[in-house]
């Protein structure tokens, strides 16, 4: 095993002269929470490799901590979705469309810089700890809900999925009245076994609802993230809308895969579930670990604005680089014993939330969902365990968002 003072080998011919083939995505059988089984090897080579891309494009791949950490952190690489190559086989042929307004993944500066500057003061982390009695109640009333559900219960629907749609009620402002309908339409958005049809529906009414509720805090702004941009901001109607529909993607399904998958990776690792169990201070440092080892957000993309040297090797203007965090979360340079999940470990300076001016934006209300969410299951669950075996979990290796679709657990019943 590879520690922080190991220099890794040099090749002997240079990733510009042996381009990887294809980004790997297949997993390793039986190893449901280890980056693809590919990106190691590759890594090893080299931390920025040549990689040819589905369209043919060569570009790049990187893999090791500090290139992913590069990239992500100098503005002469741009996120515009219409500037990169797709790196995923089946992605669509010929450039990708322009972010859609509200969409900040997909902007660069000024655009961005516009954005986030009205958007940063609504999550620093005073106001995301405001939430944290909120967060507590949702979490118990959910606590009660799958008790009362019983053994057997998919642990996904009824705890991973409602606690953070309605944590983003909270934060965006929706009715009470109106939380079954934004729930119906963001878990159908979400959900692997709807029609494409029916996500595309859903999809349509969440965004004509957004428009009633941009309407309504128009009319009569109230104490929340929406009705603060509407009353102090220039966002036009169609940006509040954007922005409302691009805080439900970015926040809803990676904390609900992080509930899920964390939990699926403790209820596999009994003596790190113990550990948080006896110890519930421990839940922040516990979080971090738990975002590096899993990176539910496992790709990233960047193109080159202009030519620029990284890592030895000249990324010339208009090539693509694909980033893989889940392998720059498992490099030996940067964390020793990667592939181990040690709770107690001191994990900062993980790209689990990206790095640089892209940095998820909700990064401190996740902690907090998570914080909260996964000590307090395994307290009430102190015998918790899976339903069915786990290599029976179906695994989301068909999703942007790793994790699991299904999560049934079982306990013992008093």
């Amino acid at each position: 095993m590879q520690n922080e003072a190991t220099p890794r080998t040099t090749p002997a011919t240079t990733p510009a002269t042996q381009p990887v083939a294809e980004l790997p995505t297949r997993r390793a059988p039986g190893c449901p929470f280890d980056p693809p089984a590919g990106l190691a090897p590759v890594r090893e080579r080299s931390p920025l490799a040549r990689m040819t891309y589905p369209d043919g494009h060569v570009g790049w791949l990187a893999t090791g901590h500090s290139a992913v950490r590069a990239v992500l952190g100098d503005p002469r690489f741009s996120s515009r979705y219409e500037l990169v190559h797709h790196p995923l086989p089946g992605a669509p042929e010929g450039p990708l469309d322009p972010a859609p307004v509200g969409d900040m993944t997909g902007m660069d500066a000024p655009e961005h810089t516009r954005y986030r500057r009205l958007l940063a003061g609504k999550f620093t982390v005073r106001r995301m700890r405001q939430l944290e009695n909120r967060v507590r109640e949702i979490v118990a009333e959910h606590l009660d809900a799958l008790e009362r559900r019983g053994p057997g219960t998919d642990l996904v629907d009824a705890y991973a999925k409602p606690i953070p749609a309605l944590v983003i009620c909270e934060l965006l402002g929706v009715p009470y009245a109106d939380r079954e309908r934004f729930q119906d339409h963001a878990h159908t958005i979400m959900s692997a076994e709807e029609t494409p049809e029916n996500r595309y529906a859903a999809m349509v009414g969440l965004q004509r609802y957004m428009g009633e509720l941009v309407a309504a805090q128009r009319a009569e702004p109230t104490d929340d993230l929406l009705g603060d941009l509407a009353r102090d901001s220039d966002l036009s109607d169609e940006e509040l809308v954007g922005i409302g529909a691009f805080l439900l993607a970015a926040g809803l399904d990676t904390t609900a895969n992080m509930i899920a998958h964390g939990t699926f990776a403790l209820l596999s690792h009994p003596a790190q579930a113990d550990a948080l169990r006896a110890d519930p201070d421990l839940a922040p440092q516990a979080v971090e670990e738990l975002l590096r080892y899993l990176t539910v957000a496992a790709t990233g993309v960047r193109s080159a604005r202009e030519d620029v040297e990284l890592e030895g090797h000249l990324i010339r203007a208009g090539e693509t680089v694909t980033l893989s965090l889940d392998a720059a979360n498992r490099d030996p340079l940067r964390f020793p014993d990667p592939d181990v999940l040690d709770l107690r470990r001191k994990a900062t300076g993980h790209l689990a939330f990206g790095h640089g001016i892209h940095q998820c934006l909700g990064q401190q209300l996740a902690r907090v969902e998570l914080a909260i969410a996964l000590p307090a299951l395994f307290t009430r669950f102190p015998d918790l365990r899976l339903a069915v075996p786990a290599e029976e979990i179906p695994l989301r290796t068909d999703m942007n968002i790793y994790g699991v679709h299904r999560l049934p657990v079982t306990w013992n019943e008093a």
